[in-house]
């Protein structure tokens, strides 16, 4: 009995992607089909425009193929952290992958990911940021944004993980279940692989090309994603104080 893996593809306004979002799936799917039992899940968070409809339209067929197709939508917008969460409700695979609707990164990788899942991993990070990584035409805010996080986190974690934003992920059924955040903005994606080191889940980054967004824009905005970071380290920081304190007491 094969396994089954569930795909979670978080969307907001995201109509005029959605062709290229097809054309990718389409090329793996039918490769992941021989190996797995199929569940794709469109979480439309709120969208104002017809990224619902145009999901449908594309992604409704593949019945036929006996791969199964959901689309849950958010009446309002709820950012990506709330998405993660809806998502992760209602997949119902053995391996879960989570990634982005705009495929700034390659789809195509997604057999080769979970190939690193095993008895001594639980959980891999697409790494862009990653010595063997590369990114393509990136805004440099974006990588000096990206950089400063990583070693912040590095710092406050003492884990030698290079990249913690990426939405881009494989995961075991069981950490999705097990692990939790609390962030409805993009901050959920370090929030959730922080937690995930911290109860003891095993963590393997795949060096990976992140390329720049082809159609539409993009939803990060920057002032509101660095605002909670620095919340989220301070936190960090203050908890990690705090024990050194205690230790020290006893």
């Amino acid at each position: 009995m094969k396994s089954k893996l569930s795909i979670i593809i978080p969307c907001y306004n995201e109509e005029l992607g959605i062709p290229n979002l097809k054309s990718h799936l389409d090329q793996i799917l039918n490769n992941l089909s021989k190996t797995y039992s199929l569940e794709l899940i469109f979480v439309d968070d709120g969208s104002k425009d017809r990224t619902l409809e145009l999901l449908k339209e594309n992604f409704c067929g593949l019945k036929k193929n006996k791969i199964e197709a959901k689309f849950i939508k958010h009446e309002v917008n709820q950012n990506l952290g709330a998405a993660m969460r809806t998502g992760f409700a209602n997949a119902t695979g053995d391996f879960v992958i989570t990634m982005d609707s705009d495929c700034t990164y390659d789809p195509q990788t997604i057999p080769e990911m979970l190939k690193l899942l095993g008895e001594n991993t639980d959980m891999v990070v697409a790494s862009p940021y990653h010595p063997l990584g590369e990114v393509k035409n990136v805004p440099k805010y974006r990588l000096l944004l990206s950089g400063a996080i990583t070693l912040i986190y590095r710092l406050l974690t003492g884990s030698k993980i290079y990249t913690y934003t990426a939405l881009f992920r494989a995961y075991k059924q069981k950490v999705i279940k097990d692990v939790h955040f609390n962030s409805n903005d993009f901050l959920a994606t370090a929030e959730m692989l922080i937690n995930a080191l911290n109860k003891g889940y095993k963590v393997k980054e795949f060096p990976t090309i992140l390329n720049v967004r082809q159609f539409g824009e993009s939803k990060i905005r920057l002032a509101r994603v660095i605002k909670s970071h620095f919340k989220y380290a301070s936190s960090l920081l203050f908890l990690k104080l705090f024990k050194a304190k205690n230790k020290a007491a006893i």
